[in-house]
Parts: structure tokens; sequence; C-alpha cells
């Protein structure tokens, strides 16, 4: 059963894996360097009060992402 979804989906509370990357360049950089590699644990810690950026914790940092670049992160629900 494929459980792949964006980032974006995720609610809070729940947990996912890292499955691919599906931007590129400069953004894709900063992802990589934020620890968005592939197999890493992601949970979504909430959503600003007008949903977007999107609070995750990865690899014990809070880090905030927008929704539109969540879409290109692409995840498999724990």
């Amino acid at each position: 059963m494929d459980r792949s979804i964006g980032l974006q989906n995720l609610r809070p509370g729940e947990t996912a894996v890292v499955e691919s990357l599906n931007s590129s360049g400069a953004l894709r950089r900063r992802l990589l360097d934020m620890g968005l590699v592939e197999g890493t644990r992601v949970e979504c810690l909430g959503l600003s009060p007008a949903g977007d950026p999107r609070a995750f914790l990865i690899r014990g940092a809070m880090l905030a992402i927008r929704s539109g670049d969540c879409r290109d992160i692409i995840v498999n629900k724990v």
C-alpha cells in the first residue's frame, strides 16, 4: 500500500519519513542542508494561524516551511 503524500498533508501530531524531494536548484540545496534527506523522520508540530507556514520537528530542530515548498517534499506516513 502506497502511503506517499506531500508534506503539506501532515496534520499536527502526525509523523512521516521523507521519501524524496521533487524540488531543484537553491530550494533543493536548502532543504537538504536543513536535513530533509531520504529516510529522515518528520513530525508536524502545527500551523500558523493563517495555515502557512507549517512547523515541523526535523532532526531535533523546529523548522517552519511554507506550504508551497512542502508540496515538493514527498513523505510516507508512519
